[in-house]
């Protein structure tokens, strides 16, 4: 039986230049394609610009797409937004929380947004605070909340509709690791209670710990798809061996030395590491290292690591994920 609550096909989204810039154009999104399975935490992993953002805003319905077919719910994007908004909740970036009002006041105020009576918004409120810890300064202005603090009454904003989908762009970021951990338990929580969650993020910590599927976006396109685990089986089987150098002169020799053993399946340099990919490292890397020390190549680092989700970006970018933010 097919349980796709949500179903992309060929999106695509172009932005226009203005000013001296009116002949130019961005591609943000590249007809890309994909489903989200009904109750499902899924991810949209990529750096900044990748075309995450710009996807999910579009399924919200705050941004036409340029091209392609959308359905959410049932509901076709272009022809039935009200009720695809009656049955969301989105999260953004930067949050929403007006700051010279109280957590309570801000739920309440979003509740009646939604056209639900002042006494049914007051009781959602009360049950919120309850549910996600947060009555004990539910009622001081939101000005005064911690990072944390406001991201877990943005997550509660969103939710105070009851929706069948939740969509949380970056959920996390910005938040110190204690913050972090609570606003995934919460997460985890809503998934667990019969939630659909769409999430974008650039953690890949975020992505492993959350999400039953990912698509990796790269520049508007999507690159990769599935669970974590699967992908990182798929992409890349076995170890990785790091080994950092002090310049790209001396990588680029033990690249050269490398690439011709036989237990080298594929390697890629990142800035001045090179990771050799192989089947096991444990028996490998003294050989590794011995060979590099014969021909008088000096190693600053080495390391043995099985793949991540950044291992696998590597593989199929040829950047590591983490660089492309800086």
């Amino acid at each position: 039986m097919d349980n796709n609550i949500i179903i992309i096909e060929q999106l695509r989204k172009i932005y226009k230049g203005s000013g001296k810039r009116k002949s130019k154009t961005v591609e943000a999104v590249r007809d890309i394609n994909f489903q989200v399975k009904e109750n499902e935490i899924f991810g949209l992993l990529g750096p900044n610009g990748a075309g995450k953002t710009t996807t999910m805003r579009i399924l919200c319905t705050l941004i036409s797409p340029t091209a392609g077919k959308v359905s959410v719910l049932g509901y076709d994007l272009l022809k039935h937004q009200s009720e695809i908004r009656n049955n969301i909740g989105y999260v953004s970036q930067k949050g929403g929380l007006e700051l010279r009002s109280t957590g309570r006041e801000n739920l309440i105020l979003q509740a009646r947004l939604y056209g639900i009576s002042i006494l049914e918004a007051k009781k959602r409120a009360d049950i919120l605070l309850e549910k996600l810890d947060l009555k004990t300064f539910a009622d001081r202005k939101a000005k005064t909340y911690s990072g944390g603090q406001r991201r877990l009454f943005d997550l509660a904003t969103g939710i105070i509709n009851k929706p069948k989908i939740l969509f949380l762009d970056e959920p996390t970021t910005g938040l110190d690791p204690g913050s972090r951990n609570h606003v995934w338990n919460e997460v985890k929580k809503l998934h667990d209670e019969g939630t659909t969650i769409i999430l974008t993020t650039h953690y890949l910590e975020e992505a492993d710990v959350l999400c039953d599927r990912v698509a990796i976006i790269n520049l508007g396109k999507i690159v990769e798809l599935g669970n974590p685990a699967h992908l990182k089986r798929k992409i890349i089987a076995g170890d990785i061996i790091s080994l950092n150098f002090d310049n790209d002169i001396i990588l680029q020799n033990a690249k050269n030395i490398l690439a011709k053993e036989k237990f080298s399946k594929e390697i890629q340099s990142s800035n001045t590491t090179l990771h050799i990919f192989i089947d096991e490292g444990d028996g490998t890397l003294p050989l590794v290292v011995q060979i590099l020390h014969n021909n008088n190549l000096h190693i600053r680092t080495v390391s043995l690591s099985r793949p991540t989700l950044d291992d696998v970006f590597l593989k199929l970018t040829g950047r590591k994920l983490i660089e492309t933010e800086n």
